[in-house]
């Protein structure tokens, strides 16, 4: 009897500790699975980053080449007006020399030679300030594709043209269709580019809204047609930076556009998705070069 005993104990603490280890090994399992998972995510992460920092560094160097060539531009002219101010000196004094012209005529030409200098400096001054302004739009770029990060180009585009900046911002990521109440997920956007914008308080900008060619349906209300629905959307965004996001309603300005003012052929579904869109447009400080311009007038 003690013998059957002391098996059935034996046996018991077997079975006993056998279902211990099995449990242990399962919750190791169980932790290195979600560890592994974890590791997967912080890689794509790692990833992602090193895309975008490739690409702000190619940005980065396309920009510093500009501006490198733009310093040479300005030193070429530099040095071709100092040859011509020397050449024009020697021409006019062997001139003199020669009693072909009067030292009267020849002071006259000389002023007028250095009015010439002047005009060349004054275009040298626009040319700076034309390159100072390229520069702080690439930055200012630069800047809000930092801020916005890897969104789907589909969805967002940020580019310069003609020396004005534009964001381009998909409807389908700003409103439902035939809407004009601003996403949740567009104010999130929204909020990182006022972040950028509130960082530069001396720029002004207009948001401009744009739609495909499809005529509006059920316009019995205060949407009649495509330029209400254009404005209403342009008005909901300039409300939400100035009331959400803090931006200064002097600076901003709304403004619809229809279906106008399109960027793709509306004959197909894909250009359609690309005329509907949202665009703000960094204003060209015009005010600036005005008065550059007022001091040299006559």
């Amino acid at each position: 009897m003690k013998l059957n005993q002391l098996i059935l104990v034996a046996v018991s603490s077997v079975v006993f500790f056998s279902c211990v280890s099995s449990k242990k090994f399962k919750t190791a399992q169980a932790d290195y699975a979600t560890l592994e998972t974890k590791f997967k995510t912080l890689e794509g992460d790692m990833s992602d980053c090193s895309t975008e920092k490739a690409t702000l560094a190619r940005e980065k160097a396309a920009l510093e080449r500009e501006i490198a060539l733009q310093k040479t531009r300005l030193k070429d002219l530099d040095d071709q007006v100092a040859f011509l101010k020397k050449n024009n000196n020697q021409a006019l004094k062997q001139l003199e020399d020669l009693s072909v012209i009067s030292s009267t005529q020849a002071e006259s030409i000389r002023k007028s030679m250095e009015n010439i200098g002047a005009k060349d400096n004054y275009i040298q001054t626009l040319q700076q300030q034309m390159a100072r302004k390229d520069s702080l739009n690439m930055a200012l770029v630069m800047n809000l594709k930092g801020a916005i990060g890897n969104l789907d180009d589909e969805d967002i585009n940020i580019k310069v043209d003609k020396g004005v900046v534009y964001v381009d911002i998909s409807d389908k990521l700003l409103f439902t269709t035939g809407k004009y109440d601003v996403t949740n997920n567009a104010k999130v956007v929204l909020g990182k580019v006022a972040a950028v914008l509130k960082n530069q308080p001396d720029i002004e900008f207009m948001v401009e809204g744009h739609t495909d060619n499809v005529p509006f349906r059920g316009g019995s209300g205060l949407v009649k047609d495509n330029w209400d629905l254009s404005v209403k959307r342009a008005t909901a965004v300039v409300r939400i930076l100035q009331k959400d996001y803090g931006l200064d309603p002097a600076r901003m300005a709304a403004a619809g556009r229809s279906e106008y003012k399109p960027i793709a052929d509306n004959s197909t579904a894909e250009g359609k998705a690309a005329n509907r869109r949202t665009r703000i447009v960094i204003l060209p400080q015009l005010d600036q070069f005005f008065q550059l311009l007022e001091p040299n007038k006559g």
